[in-house]
């Protein structure tokens, strides 16, 4: 079910799509190793955009938190919702259109950046209504927003994520904004945000290639929207995706390939093999007996990854319920 490559993954496409959160840092911090693999991929000719469904901050600041973690990003390498929503409004209304929005300045400046005018005021006469997250949104500006979309304003939403991660945890997201606009209007917005395709295609537009590569640890957003808009995707253990998750994924959220980080994309991906009725790759062999996934032998973290997932996922389709993976360590406790 994994794929292999022919050489390193950073020959094989020649742009990353990468998520941040969970792949590039998590929280305040890098991500272990992280600004050396993708100094290494840019080195080695492969574009690397930085692709955000967080809508609230504009491109600039999201470089310069990248820099400040060591990462080599220039501004124009980070691509957000907010800039694909801006997309689908401005292939739809006049240059100079106000735009009522239920955000902050993100998509304000993704409008105008797109030649359409952002307001908060009824009186400015907009012509449709776009939703993301602000940390300070005014509850009379939903309000007001909300009454437009129910009143039958085009509505486009930079992504329905359900939750954001704050200091203190997971907070209420876009997602949750959208379902009480939703609810009240009788309506659903067109999504421009992971895992629809247009944010896909709006990096692609900025930032160039012809064989993208998805990289997330999200397999309800950047997975999943890598097989929507046909791209291969590589799915970090980095993030949110633990082993219960993996091992349960249905066909449609499975990646083309598995590795424990971003060094993956230094090395070509090898094929895992049945033999005897375990899934072997590279020293490691996982079976399942008696519902419980089991792994021997040694190798890399990546193939460790790449093991259970493909027996996993064997488990799941033959017998229609997940493996037991209570007892199987995690890969940072797995010896390279």
């Amino acid at each position: 079910m994994l794929h292999a490559s022919e050489g390193p993954l950073w020959d094989v496409y020649d742009v990353a799509m990468l998520d941040l959160d969970g792949v590039v840092y998590v929280g305040p911090a890098a991500v272990p190793g992280v600004p050396d693999h993708l100094d290494a991929a840019r080195q080695a000719g492969m574009q690397l955009a930085y692709v955000t469904n967080n809508a609230s901050r504009t491109p600039d600041t999201v470089a310069q938190h990248l820099r400040d973690l060591g990462v080599d990003a220039a501004d124009e390498d980070v691509v957000t919702s907010a800039q694909a929503a801006a997309r689908l409004l401005s292939e739809r209304l006049p240059e100079g259109s106000a735009v009522f929005v239920i955000g902050g300045r993100g998509l304000e400046v993704a409008l105008t950046e797109l030649g359409l005018r952002p307001v908060q005021d009824r009186g400015e006469q907009p012509v449709a209504v776009v939703s993301g997250f602000a940390a300070d949104l005014r509850w009379g500006t939903v309000m007001t927003g909300a009454i437009l979309v129910r009143e039958g304003l085009p509505w486009v939403a930079s992504n329905t994520d359900l939750t954001v991660p704050t200091a203190d945890g997971p907070g209420p997201g876009n997602g949750a904004l959208v379902g009480v606009v939703a609810r009240f209007a009788e309506r659903e917005p067109v999504v421009a945000g992971k895992p629809q395709p247009p944010l896909f295609e709006e990096t692609l537009r900025r930032v160039g290639g012809e064989r993208p590569l998805v990289v997330g640890d999200r397999l309800d957003t950047d997975i999943e929207g890598a097989a929507k808009v046909g791209y291969d995707s590589l799915l970090v253990m980095t993030g949110v995706t633990g082993l219960t998750e993996l091992v349960s994924a249905p066909p449609e959220l499975r990646p083309t390939y598995v590795a424990a980080d971003l060094g993956a994309l230094a090395a070509a991906q090898e094929q895992p093999v049945e033999r005897d009725g375990a899934t072997v790759v590279g020293g490691w062999r996982a079976s399942v007996e008696d519902g419980a996934l089991e792994v021997q032998g040694e190798g890399s973290p990546d193939q460790w990854w790449q093991a259970i997932a493909t027996a996993g996922w064997q488990h799941l389709d033959a017998s229609g319920s997940a493996a037991d993976v209570s007892a199987l360590r995690p890969p940072s406790s797995v010896a390279p």
